[in-house]
């Protein structure tokens, strides 16, 4: 038995020494306890940049596979419990980023953000009328182990992005939508997103759920050929009724996921571009793909034009999945993209009037009237959206349009990665992995600034 166990510690000596010579061939390490590759128990601290530079026991261990994992317990710890883990990647040739067991964040992404943070801070000015908005879009969380693109990554995107929290620098924070991919059976998907709604939702922070095309489940329909994987309602049954329960949201209705928050003079109003009715044919498939079919229709219009007869004093930020209107002015939905646009024109310009539309179908049909003649001191000054998986900007009538990109992982060897993220060259636990943001809307100077870290522009300024 003796013999068995020392011949088992040689074989993990000649192991260890065997990946850490590879290591060394690539010259630079990833991180400085990369190098420890045999089973066994090391003491480190700041000299191996571990988190805060704290000391800690390093335990090195192979699992009934034969994986190498590393875990990472404080010297004073009360039990064996370890407060970080990570395992080798044979795709990387190297251990993965180590993630906090408790929180499911990555300290070398917390470091990012303590460094993000410091700087939207020096640049920003505090008091009244300027409001902070944390902005994540497009996280496509998807049941797949990947290390280049879409998968678990997605729902870690959340659960770091939330770390702004700690740092009390958000009046208010949202998801563009997208929050998965919707390429899983229905049921994969419907735990997904009980796990997203269970990892964004905060009783610090004022949150906002946006609808995306993709949270319908419809691409996992179209690439299957089947019955609508989806019941009627699904994402609005598990997502918004949390969104609606707080008490710094408010709303007309709970059905259509409009509602708004109010902070000193400024007003955020939530679209949802996904409105899309839910109709079956006798095989059981949708007469509409909620993916491709981007509309608003006319429930939903009415909200916003209650909301906005109400909104004297006010400057308006909008924010939904999908851009209403592209840079030329057209219709960048499929249906009454461009009539949101208008009706958010005619409130800038105090009109009395009503939205009409014409050569759509019958549930796209608009007939609401408005009257915002009464309306003072107020504007609607921007309009936030996701989508496109890019960083983009116009402003049209006076309303600036702001794109973010997405905090998916789209690495740069795959056809659905847009150009402006191959350009990032985005890689797993990298910093460019994700991308976030934090808007500061600063009224009283007429200014607007958009940060970001990650695969996004640090500084992007704006006058409003």
């Amino acid at each position: 038995m003796n013999i068995i166990k020392k011949t088992q510690g040689v074989l993990d000596q000649l192991s260890g020494m065997s990946k850490k010579w590879r290591q060394k061939r690539r010259d630079i390490p990833f991180d400085e306890m990369q190098q420890y590759m045999t089973v066994g128990e090391y003491q480190v601290g700041s000299a191996q940049d571990t988190p805060n530079g704290e000391d800690y026991d390093l335990i090195v261990y192979k699992d009934d596979e034969g994986t190498l994992h590393q875990a990472l317990r404080p010297v004073d710890a009360s039990d064996l419990a370890p407060e970080y883990v990570r395992k080798f990647d044979k795709r990387l040739d190297r251990y993965q980023a180590f993630v906090n067991k408790k929180t499911g964040r990555r300290y070398i992404v917390e470091r990012q953000l303590d460094d993000f943070v410091d700087y939207v801070n020096r640049h920003i000015r505090k008091g009244n009328n300027s409001v902070n908005i944390g902005v994540l879009t497009d996280t496509h969380y998807k049941e797949s182990d990947s290390i280049d693109f879409y998968g678990h990554n997605g729902l870690t995107h959340v659960k770091e992005f939330n770390y702004l929290e700690d740092k009390n620098i958000l009046d208010l924070k949202a998801h563009l939508g997208d929050w998965m991919d919707g390429s899983d059976p229905g049921l994969v998907d419907e735990q997904e997103l009980i796990s997203l709604r269970k990892a964004f939702r905060s009783n610090k922070t004022n949150f906002a759920i946006i609808k995306g095309n993709h949270d319908e489940n419809d691409k996992f329909d179209e690439h299957h050929d089947l019955k609508a994987s989806f019941p009627e309602n699904e994402f609005e049954d598990i997502m918004w009724p949390t969104m609606y329960f707080q008490k710094g949201i408010h709303y007309i209705s709970r059905k259509h996921g409009v509602a708004y928050f109010d902070k000193d003079n400024i007003r955020v109003i939530t679209v949802n571009t996904s409105d899309v009715p839910y109709i079956l044919d006798k095989q059981g498939k949708k007469k509409y793909d909620t993916k491709i079919t981007l509309a608003i229709r006319e429930d939903q219009m009415q909200e916003i034009i209650e909301i906005l007869e109400q909104s004297s004093d006010k400057k308006i930020i909008f924010m939904s999945h999908a851009n209403p209107i592209n840079r030329k002015g057209g219709n960048a939905l499929k249906y009454n993209g461009r009539s949101l646009h208008e009706l958010l024109v005619a409130f800038n310009q105090r009109e009395k009037g009503y939205l009409n539309s014409r050569d759509v179908p019958a549930e796209f049909s608009l007939a609401n009237s408005f009257d915002f003649t009464k309306i003072q001191n107020a504007k609607v000054v921007a309009y936030f959206c996701g989508h496109r998986h890019t960083e983009d900007q116009y402003r049209i009538n006076g309303i600036q349009y702001v794109l973010f990109n997405c905090s998916a992982l789209m690495g740069p060897n795959h056809a659905l990665t847009t150009q402006y993220n191959k350009r990032w060259n985005r890689k797993y636990d990298h910093p460019n992995e994700s991308a976030g943001y934090i808007v500061n809307i600063d009224p009283n100077r007429h200014l607007m600034q958009v940060f970001g870290y990650g695969a996004s522009s640090r500084r992007r300024l704006y006058r409003i």
